[in-house]
């Protein structure tokens, strides 16, 4: 949500007030606002900022009182102001809100037709209801807002005010902020109004008071749920970008047969290749597969609410993420000639921070939007396309070459969500080994006894937990033999098994590589150990950049998008479906919706498509979103994706009540539990202030048809391909419901930070987590001239494996854009949303809330600095603040925002 803190160049008392009939005589109209001048754009400098604070919502907001004299009057005049947000070439402009349709509509008075709504029936049982026009008043430049303005004269038995329905007359669309009524009432829109030429239904606002449905006034119940039924739509026809309609449909438009058959991709949602689903846009089906919608530019359609970019500065990160896939990287693209020329030195890596890369300039105002990766121009039809120096190398240099350092990322790194507890031994493949081959782990007891000697035995380790791995075999190992068919690519099954030292710190004891049967040879498998050799410590290097292009594809695909963006979208849908805007749980959830569905359209069109960024630059290639279905099919779980239930479930924690978080750790020194567990409570306290004050009684959650028709949507349409799974939590308690939102919160601010904001300061530097391996490891059956190839310059086989030079730079500027924070980012318990203003005591427990975020902030800080700490802190360690609440904007590698905003 954007900010709901309201500045107005006037003081609602100090609105003019001049009354006279409309010129057109419109007798049913009470309105007086006709009196005002006509528009003129004038400057903020012209009148005096009112410090007048606003009224707060309570219980008898909106109620009208006689201000005159009951036997002079029967009516009572109020006076409102409208607030509206240009776009980017309205104000540009500066001269006119719309064309020569909309400049008479304001001559005339008559920009937008509202009519108030009474909490209250009238004695036949009838909405009481009275309107006005409002008048375009000023541009006010301070606030950056339009302002519109209108009297209401109402009868004094009107009662207190509950809606407020709008008809746009201008030809376009126009964004509401508010409609402040003088009498104590506001209307917190944030929200776009359709035109009356696109659509003749008027739009429904509600006062900023919260009411559960059984508690709705009656003569608000019809209209609460008409506005729902409004953003339903019925399933049929494409959708227009003044509509606001949320419907689902599966991952059917990331493949372009129409463009090539090589670029046909299966549909993700089904029982084939099971997914979460996404927003409905209704195009036309692809000539060549009736199952894939067709492809689409810019403006792609997401529902007009969540499409804030002509609203937003220039410099929102949606807009500079679009600049980058549809400029940058096609300018890359063309000047490399060679798409598959690797870095001949690390120097040529380094060359790409000192001297950057000559391109032709980019247009379109490329270099104000990207000023950390577009730099000035060399001559008048060059630039340099430059990138920042990684936090992470700018402390040391080699540190990605490291043993410890390798180890010490899985747990504060940019993907510390993925290893795990080793419970079981021998380690054991789930797949048909008929097809894989056989399925016990080449690591044995020996090769573990051989790395931890004079530690400890195996069962004692095992007993101990002191084992740990990232396993990524069972996963990857069915796409070996299909990515080794795409140029370019090579891909293992793997296993990597690492030991937790007496220092609190993971020492890598083995990778195992895999390899299944094909074209009549066996399966092929090795095990790696770093080595005191020059030829096995070479292997042993060359192993662990297939484990990170492992870790990476992994990362970007499974932790990050499928586990943040994707799942997240049928929340998004279901609560614009199902909850009222007047509903309390869409008011808490509405700020980590934000930008969400706009970012996850722009991804499905340049990032994650058929021959997108990710397929073009990550192992294995064409298949990545088809990994991603598997990843959601065996592994991801609603109930599992809470912090605590996620350690729990890796055998991280376990459960411990007298523990602070109710967990105890099974490496203390966990930078990413350590933090998120303070962020995690933090959110888990404030939902339950939240849900405890709307819902004192536990028959009030189960009775509640809106929020039991919310989640019933979310995990048997939203995620319908899980519908039948017995672990989807119940929602009849408070507890329920908290335990719900809570985990919805975490999952869109916290584990998104964490897993988001630190892919430049990890991944900037390639080597350190290389997105892609382009070879197989030399002692995979090499032939003679292969093997003397290797051991006469080892160094050459690592940078071959490693990706091309156009697929590392163009992962780079990605990274770049993707960690960077807007200007506009609201940050966790930053801004009060107006709704949680107007309760005093949801206003309350919001400032603990933001209270105890401001404390982690020094808690993360004095964490950084304790030696004692290895895991966060030593020579040329970057800081663990991924999970810092707060940041300025840029790439930074700390802040936590409410939503998946980029």
């Amino acid at each position: 949500m954007l900010k709901s803190q309201i500045n107005h160049s006037h003081s609602l008392q100090n609105l003019l007030s001049t009354h006279k009939p409309f010129v057109s005589g419109d007798t049913t109209n009470h309105s007086s606002s006709s009196a005002y001048s006509p528009a003129i754009i004038r400057q903020h400098a012209l009148t005096k900022k009112s410090n007048a604070t606003r009224v707060q919502s309570t219980s008898n907001v909106g109620s009208i009182k006689a201000i005159s004299i009951p036997f002079l009057s029967k009516t009572t005049s109020v006076k409102c102001v409208i607030t509206v947000q240009p776009t980017i070439s309205s104000a540009l402009a500066g001269v006119s809100v719309g064309g020569v349709v909309d400049g008479v509509t304001d001559l005339l008075g008559r920009s937008f037709l509202l009519e108030l709504v009474s909490n209250d029936l009238d004695s036949k049982g009838n909405q009481k209801t009275v309107n006005a026009y409002a008048r375009y008043e000023v541009l006010d430049f301070n606030i950056n807002v339009y302002t519109y303005k209108c009297n209401f004269d109402v009868p004094q038995d009107f009662g207190e005010i509950g809606a407020v329905l709008v008809e746009n007359e201008y030809s376009k669309k126009m964004f509401f902020k508010t409609i402040v009524l003088d009498n104590g009432a506001t209307f917190t829109c944030e929200s776009w109004v359709h035109s009356k030429y696109d659509n003749p239904e008027k739009r429904i606002f509600f006062t900023n008071k919260s009411y559960l449905p059984s508690e709705t006034p009656k003569a608000l119940k019809s209209l609460r749920e008409k506005d729902m039924e409004s953003l339903r739509g019925n399933g049929e026809g494409e959708r227009q970008s003044f509509e606001r309609i949320y419907d689902y449909d599966v991952y059917n438009d990331l493949g372009a047969p129409d463009e090539s058959l090589s670029l046909a991709r299966p549909v993700l949602g089904g029982d084939e290749h099971p997914y979460p689903r996404r927003c409905r846009t209704g195009r036309k089906m692809s000539s060549k597969d009736p199952l894939t919608e067709s492809r689409t530019v810019l403006p792609f359609y997401v529902p007009a609410d969540e499409d804030f970019s002509e609203i937003k500065t220039i410099n929102f990160g949606a807009r500079g993420l679009y600049s980058v896939l549809h400029a940058v990287l096609p300018t890359l693209d063309s000047i490399m000639t060679d798409k598959d020329k690797g870095f001949p030195l690390f120097t040529s890596i380094d060359l790409l921070f000192n001297e950057g890369v000559n391109v032709p300039t980019p247009d379109n105002g490329l270099l104000s939007v990207l000023p950390r990766l577009v730099k000035g121009a060399t001559d008048s039809a060059n630039s340099v396309i430059k990138f920042e120096t990684p936090d992470t190398m700018d402390r040391d240099t080699f540190s990605w070459f490291r043993d410890e350092e390798f180890c010490r990322q899985m747990l504060a790194g940019l993907n510390p969500c993925s290893i795990q507890l080793v419970t079981e031994w021998p380690l054991m493949s789930k797949l048909d080994p008929e097809i894989y081959g056989p399925a016990e782990s080449a690591i044995t007891k020996e090769i573990v006894e051989e790395e931890i000697k004079g530690f400890m035995t195996l069962e004692e380790a095992l007993a101990q937990k002191k084992l740990f791995m990232l396993d990524y075999h069972d996963l990857l190992l069915p796409y070996v033999n299909k990515a080794r068919e795409l140029k370019g690519i090579t891909v293992y099954g793997s296993r990597t098994l690492m030991f937790l030292t007496p220092a609190g710190t993971l020492r890598p004891l083995a990778i195992e590589l895999t390899r299944p049967p094909f074209d009549g040879k066996p399966q092929w498998k090795h095990v790696y150990t770093p080595a005191w050799d020059s030829t096995s410590a070479w292997l042993w290097k060359l192993a662990k950049a297939h484990v990170l292009a492992h870790d990476a594809v992994y990362h970007q695909l499974v932790s990050h998008w499928l586990r943040t963006h994707c799942v997240t979208e049928p929340y998004i849908i279901s609560t614009n479906r199902q909850l009222s805007q007047m509903h309390p749980i869409r008011r808490l959830l509405l700020p980590h919706f934000r930008y969400t569905m706009q970012i996850n359209a722009l991804a499905r069109l340049l990032l994650v498509n058929a021959d997108g960024v990710i397929e073009s630059t990550f192992s294995p290639g064409k298949y990545c979103m088809q990994m991603s279905s598997d990843s959601y099919d065996q592994q991801w779980r609603f109930d599992h994706e809470a912090l605590p239930s996620d350690l729990i479930k890796r055998g991280m924690a376990v459960e411990d009540p007298t523990a602070p978080h109710g967990v105890k750790l099974t490496i203390e020194d966990y930078p990413f539990a350590n933090d998120g567990l303070l962020i995690f409570d933090a959110i888990k306290q404030w939902a339950t202030s939240y849900v405890n004050y709307y819902y004192p009684q536990a028959n009030l959650v189960e009775s509640d048809e809106e929020l039991q028709a919310w989640w019933n949507e979310i995990c048997t349409v939203g995620h319908g391909d899980k519908k039948d799974e017995p672990w989807w939590p119940q929602l009849k308690t408070q507890d329920d419901l908290i335990g719900i939102v809570s985990t919805i919160m975490w999952v869109t601010s916290g584990h998104h930070s964490a897993v988001n904001f630190g892919q430049y300061d990890f991944g900037g530097y390639f080597p350190n987590r290389p997105t892609t391996s382009r070879t197989k490891m030399p002692n995979e059956d090499p032939t003679d001239e292969e093997w003397q190839s290797f051991i006469k310059r080892p160094e050459d086989a690592l940078l071959k494996c490693f990706p091309s030079q156009l697929q590392a730079t163009k992962v780079m500027a990605v990274l770049d854009v993707l960690s960077s924070h807007s200007p506009d980012e609201e940050y966790i318990g930053g801004n009060i949303e107006a709704a949680w203003e107007a309760e005093p005591v949801i206003k309350a427990a919001f400032e603990e809330f933001r209270g105890r975020l401001n404390e982690l902030e020094a808690i993360i800080d004095s964490r950084n600095t304790d030696s004692n700490l290895k895991n966060r802190s030593g020579a040329g360690l970057v800081p663990y603040q991924l999970l810092k609440p707060y940041s300025e904007n840029g790439v930074t590698g700390r802040g936590v925002p409410n939503s998946i905003s980029i």
